[in-house]
């Protein structure tokens, strides 16, 4: 069982008190914690650079994620999201639902929701890095381990990862065996998942997995008669891969892909009153909110469908290994939704809830998605000594975006039609070098030599909506495009002071390529951000304490970002536009403590800190469009804009904190056990500017699974609760029309049987 545990800084001396006080025997340390997996919390590997070592051997800070704890997220229909705060100072929300998650660490990330927004974070799925928002959703299924790296990882992951990366590895094809589990929950929740190995003999083995959830439609439309409408979808993704070994050759072929039809995310209107940000009901002001009623006039769906194909090949020639590793990804989809959350508007007969001053009806498509990606590296093979990896890596996207707008909700035949192409193509060479002294210190420097160029194009070809709206009619093809290089780099140095305590520091330089930005559906110019650049310093301290019964991990972090890409969005205009702030500076720290301190009990807590503030004078943005209360101060001479030098970065809450715990007791062939798990995030601001409503004060969200298994694995047997204490917040809001927001997920109960054979 894998236990989350996270990276930290630290004091020389408070390593040296902790080793001093026998917290933990050195020979207990490693030998016997991983000899005692049933006593000791064992050992955790990881590959946040790119080989597999104990996480407390690498000079990072690293999060991991417990197979208890990724069961609970995922039960009950959850998907990546449902990572959010599971780990210290990791966000995740999205506007689109499902299909469009948006990833902040230590702050950093971006609230875009064009198709083509650039993040800081990147996503990396058995090392190819997904770029696109809408391969970012992928299923996590049949899944050997998932790390968070925070900071800069430039040198070995490539392009825009100045905030971190979240990595998936898969099950890979080898021995025969596999699993399959099957749950029903509230709303006729189906999930089911499974994998099947085989060993075909002379070299090959085979892996199929799959991945199957559904939802029954639980949310009535109260202004579409009587029964259940929306908030329902079909999920499935699958993956085979077929691997090749022969001596040093091993050679693995994947084809993945994923279909989803089903509900876009639910907007809702005039949830927030007016100076407020609690949640109000859809009949009006002051009613009680109800997750199962919405009140909506437009159309809504989502489809989505994505492919893959992958090759990786390793050749072990003793001193070192090479690795290529190719990928080729394509995407579409379709998704409409009601934006403006409510029924009819300022000119219809009726309207609701609250003042609806206009319909707006929005659907954005990718016709098509292309992504191919190369890498190349070789890596020396010795644990000792020197020790070094070196490649070159190529991406290259293409990327076509549809945007509508209708006249009335329920048109089937867009008013405005505007479409964007872009082509990004990057290219970047790498080397790692580390040095392992006698001594217990190990020396590490990396750099990385980064190319990016893009290509746009945007038009808005249609446009009949009448002139009085101000839109200026159609638009004709605007081009830009941007390039740049620049060379990352990192240095650490990790210290053994005792088999039981590691001390380690760490300086990165990070980069994010420069972005362009081009909604025409309601806007008619592009805007350019140029390519932002990080610095992070963190100094930690890795331990595992009481002879191997616990561990504790802390680190503390600095970053400076000039130029950092800010995307203004909504606001009274319902435009896109690129920003760039001076400088923004982050500060703060992780720490987690993992514990088994009774045969059959286990125990973790996480802990993140973060406090960042942007500082660019003369920056503002524009204010919503609806009636909200706006915090900033208004910039002289510039109506309607307001400065947010000095403001928190949005979706960045100053604290978030996560729990688990963990008791099992034998009976007969197997056990019984309970497992709980708990998120607890403070105030978030949804937009660059501040405001009373558009904000959520805290959420914390728990779960409970009870159930029995054998020790053979042959049966698990539980039921389950997610977000148990049914806690309603606000995760993210449309600004421009009223007080629409969009909330998290509701209680979900159910039962759960799973096989391992």
């Amino acid at each position: 069982m894998r236990f989350t545990a996270f990276s930290s800084p630290s004091l020389v001396a408070l390593a040296a008190a902790l080793s001093g006080l026998g917290l933990a025997t050195p020979a207990m340390a490693q030998e016997q914690v991983a000899e005692d997996q049933d006593r000791g919390i064992g050992v955790i590997v990881v590959t946040a650079q790119k080989r597999a070592e104990d996480q407390r051997d690498v000079p990072l800070s690293i999060s991991t994620l417990s197979a208890d704890a990724l069961a609970a997220v995922q039960a009950g229909g959850g998907d990546i999201r449902g990572l959010a705060g599971r780990v210290p100072n990791l966000n995740i929300e999205s506007s689109f639902g499902r299909t469009f998650p948006r990833f902040y660490i230590r702050g950093l990330g971006n609230t875009d929701f064009d198709l083509n927004a650039s993040q800081p974070v990147s996503l990396v799925y058995d090392d190819v890095v997904l770029e696109n928002p809408i391969l970012k959703g992928f299923p996590i299924f049949d899944l050997d381990r998932i790390e968070v790296l925070r900071g800069p990882q430039g040198t070995l992951f490539g392009r825009n990862t100045p905030a971190g990366i979240v990595k998936f590895d898969t099950v890979k094809p080898g021995e025969t065996g596999g699993y399959a589990k099957a749950s029903i929950a509230r709303f006729n929740t189906l999930q089911l998942e499974g994998a099947l190995g085989l060993d075909l003999g002379n070299g090959f083995a085979v892996r199929a997995s799959g991945f199957y959830q559904h939802r029954d439609n639980w949310v009535d439309n109260v202004d579409n008669g009587p029964g259940n409408d929306l908030g329902g979808y079909d999920d499935f993704a699958g993956r085979l891969q077929l691997q090749y070994e022969d001596g040093p050759l091993t050679a693995r072929l994947v084809g993945q892909v994923r279909i989803l039809d089903g509900s876009a995310i639910l907007f809702r209107a005039n949830v927030f009153q007016k100076g407020s940000n609690e949640l109000n009901g859809i009949a009006g002001a002051g009613s009680d909110f109800r997750r199962d009623e919405i009140r909506s006039d437009g159309l809504n769906f989502q489809e989505l469908n994505t492919y893959n194909a992958g090759l990786t090949v390793n050749y072990d020639f003793g001193p070192v290994t090479l690795t290529s590793v190719t990928s080729y990804w394509n995407g579409n989809l379709k998704s409409r939704g009601d934006i403006d959350g409510g029924f009819g508007n300022a000119f219809a007969p009726s309207q609701g809830p609250g003042f609806i001053p206009f319909s707006a009806q929005t659907r954005d498509d990718v016709p098509s998605l292309d992504q191919f990606t190369q890498e190349i590296r070789l890596a020396s093979n010795n644990e000792t000594g020197l020790g070094y990896q070196v490649g070159g890596f190529f991406f290259n996207e293409k990327l076509d975006i549809t945007t509508l707008d209708y006249g009335a909700p329920a048109d089937t035949v867009a008013a405005a039609v505007a479409v964007q192409r872009q082509v990004t193509d990057s290219f970047g060479v790498f080397a790692s070098l580390n040095y392992k002294f006698d001594n217990g210190l190990t020396l590490q420097a990396g750099a990385r030599y980064n190319n990016d160029e893009r290509k746009f194009a945007a038009a808005r070809p249609i446009d009949t909506r009448p002139g009085f709206l101000g839109f200026g009619g159609p638009v004709p093809t605007l081009t830009t495009a941007v390039d740049a290089d620049l060379v990352t780099w990192d240095l650490a140095a990790i210290y053994a002071v005792s088999d039981a305590v590691n001390v380690f520091a760490r300086a990165a330089r990070g980069y994010r390529a420069p972005s362009i930005q081009g909604r025409l559906a309601f806007g008619r110019s592009l805007s350019v951000a140029d390519s932002e650049r990080t610095m992070s310093y963190e100094a930690g301290i890795k331990t595992v304490l009481f002879d191997g019964l616990a561990r504790f991990n802390l680190t503390g972090y600095y970053y400076n970002t000039e130029d950092l890409q800010l995307t203004a969005v909504g606001g009274g205009g319902n435009v896109t536009s690129l920003l760039n702030a001076d400088d923004v500076e982050g500060f703060g720290f992780e720490a987690d403590l993992a514990a088994r301190p009774a045969d059959g009990l286990d125990l973790s807590i996480g802990v993140g800190f973060n406090e960042n503030e942007i500082k660019s004078p003369g920056l503002g943005v524009a204010g919503c469009g609806s009636p909200c209360t706006v915090l900033d101060p208004a910039i002289a001479g510039r109506p309607g804009i307001f400065s947010i030098n000095g403001n928190r970065l949005p979706q960045s809450p100053k604290w978030s904190l996560n729990w688990t715990a963990g008791y099992a007791i034998p009976v007969g062939t197997g056990e019984v056990y309970a497992f709980t798990d708990w998120y607890y995030r403070s105030r978030i601001q949804f937009f660059l500017y501040d405001s009373v409503e558009f904000s959520d004060d805290s959420l914390i969200e728990g779960g409970l699974r009870f159930g029995y298994r054998t020790s053979n694995g042959r049966l698990d047997v539980a039921a389950f609760v997610r977000n148990i204490t049914n806690n309603t917040s606000a995760t993210g809001g449309i600004d421009f029309n009223n007080l629409t927001a969009y909330v998290n997920e509701p209680r979900i109960f159910g039962l759960e049987v799973g096989t391992r054979f």
